[in-house]
């Protein structure tokens, strides 16, 4: 699937970029020492997929993008498409009315990300994947995380959470993500991997979240009416998690089962805090929009940098360059972290008196 290296960890990821790429519009020399002129064209389109899935497409991946677009002298029109196709062919047609040299797209699905590519392609657009691969897709560069280690990591915390460590029998469901979105393949990959080889763990079942709140609670309230005595869920990520927990609540059971998470964000480190849900995962928005909006304003500068990595895409077999960083998991033990870090603000973890103390018994203060 993938070729050494398999990921960058954010600090070599930023090493490298460094060393291959020039900061774009600031006239630096590439390490060849040949000088770079500023781009005759500064236009970067961006296309998120919507406002539901998780936090991060409102906020952290908008905000961190306009912050490098204008530390790199680039314009950037960021449209989000509210999880409509439609509406996200639409912005990419007028996108590339308006002029942008480069798209960012994350896709909805395959199908119309590879539609949107192609007709990039034909108007001399160049694409990034952005977060997501497109499978069969066109685009020049891939900019995410390493996905199966993202899986392969929740499965191995999954095992160590307290409500499992060292039980000779476990029995536990999944919830995965979207199966339009190649991500949540790899996820399940990595996962289910690691899952699979635990001596005494039994799968008890498998089942789409969709990467949508209501359809994971649905599906959770389910298994667990089928399976009353499940000791463990792996769901891909928090905001799915947070209906998984709401159901256990209900049950009296929160706490009591372990739940996995992913994205780090504000309610999934309530959650972590809480004992609710045993871990997260932190995958930093500097590791992909940093990398991605430097990566651009080297392509509008007629440069071609060589990626470190590539990804095999499973449709057609092209080994797509790619930048990939390393996921950090987010226990109790390090849960201050994405504040720290500046990823989550203290007022959105902390936004009440109750979690105020819960966030200082945990190393995060508020002003």
């Amino acid at each position: 699937m993938r070729t050494p290296p398999r990921a960058v960890a954010l600090a070599g990821l930023t090493l490298t970029l460094m060393a291959g790429l020039v900061a774009c519009g600031n006239n630096n020399n590439s390490s060849s020492g040949s000088s770079s002129a500023p781009p005759q064209n500064t236009k970067v389109g961006v296309l998120l997929p919507d406002t539901a899935s998780s936090p991060r497409w409102v906020s952290a991946d908008p905000n961190e993008l306009r912050k490098q677009c204008a530390a790199n002298k680039l314009t950037c029109y960021i449209d989000n498409a509210n999880n409509s196709a439609t509406n996200m062919e639409s912005q990419a047609q007028a996108l590339i009315n308006q002029g942008v040299g480069v798209l960012l797209v994350t896709n909805l699905d395959s199908g119309s990300g590879k539609a949107i590519e192609s007709l990039a392609k034909q108007h001399n657009v160049v694409t990034i994947d952005y977060d997501r691969l497109t499978t069969g897709g066109t685009a020049e560069y891939y900019v995410s995380y390493d996905n199966v280690k993202v899986g392969e990591d929740q499965g191995t915390a999954l095992t160590a959470c307290p409500q499992v460590a060292g039980k000779s029998a476990v029995g536990y469901v999944d919830i995965d993500g979207a199966p339009t979105d190649n991500n949540a393949t790899l996820f399940a990959q990595g996962y289910n991997s690691v899952l699979s080889k635990q001596k005494g763990w039994t799968k008890l079942g498998e089942q789409t979240g969709n990467w949508d709140p209501a359809t994971a609670q649905t599906v959770f309230t389910t298994m667990l009416g089928r399976h009353p005595n499940l000791n463990a869920v792996m769901v891909a990520n928090d905001t799915m998690a947070q209906s998984v927990i709401n159901v256990l609540k209900s049950q009296g059971l929160a706490g009591k089962v372990a739940v996995s998470g992913q994205d780090a964000t504000a309610g999934g480190l309530d959650n972590v805090m809480a004992g609710t849900q045993c871990f997260t995962i932190y995958k930093p928005v500097a590791g992909e929009a940093d990398v991605a909006i430097k990566l651009a304003g080297q392509i509008l500068s007629g440069q071609k940098p060589t990626a470190p990595a590539t990804i095999k895409d499973p449709t057609n077999g092209r080994e797509v360059p790619s930048y990939l960083a390393d996921p950090t998991v987010i226990t109790k033990k390090n849960v201050a972290l994405p504040v720290t870090d500046g990823y989550e603000t203290a007022k959105s973890v902390c936004p009440t008196p109750a979690l105020v103390k819960l966030c200082g018994e945990n190393g995060i203060h508020t002003p």
